[in-house]
């Protein structure tokens, strides 16, 4: 037997204000899409906002739905969008942030399995790294330079072959 040793390296930021200008930005967006998602059964508001090789800003929020849980996150909603309307151009960075409407989430927020899953997808299919940044509704943030380190085993087109 031999073992594997899986290991991920995370920036942590101590704030927003700390971020490159353009992520400061695009965290920024993700923050105003947040405010905008629609939740009214689990409290919980989730905002994103992407940005594309092409400089065009996507954003997308947690859209939720009586007969529950057939709404959709926020990560998704914003992807698919992308994907939609702009075949073919890759996602470069994804910012992410989270708010309860029940207590302040302080503690970074990454996306649920799910959405990793799904942005693996596009990340493998653009051959290049979508870098994620997350936080919870303040403090700090985590940058993951590629979906693969939130998702290091992923299952990809290429187990269906």
């Amino acid at each position: 037997m031999k073992k594997l040793d899986i290991s991920i390296v995370l920036d942590v930021f101590d704030s927003v204000k700390e971020l490159p200008q353009p992520i400061e930005q695009l965290m920024q967006a993700a923050t105003a899409a947040r405010e905008r998602a629609y939740a009214p059964y689990s409290s919980f508001k989730v905002g994103t906002a992407l940005v594309l090789e092409n400089g065009v800003v996507v954003e997308g929020n947690n859209q939720e739905n009586a007969a529950y849980p057939s709404g959709l996150c926020a990560e998704r909603v914003a992807a698919f969008y992308a994907g939609a309307t702009y075949p073919g151009v890759a996602i470069k960075n994804i910012a992410i942030t989270v708010r309860s409407l029940n207590h302040t989430v302080t503690v970074p927020t990454p996306p649920c399995g799910s959405c990793r899953q799904a942005l693996a997808e596009y990340e493998v299919n653009q051959k290049s790294p979508l870098v994620v940044y997350f936080m919870g509704e303040t403090g700090q943030v985590v940058k993951a330079n590629s979906v693969k380190d939130l998702l290091p085993l992923i299952f990809d087109s290429s187990f269906l072959k």
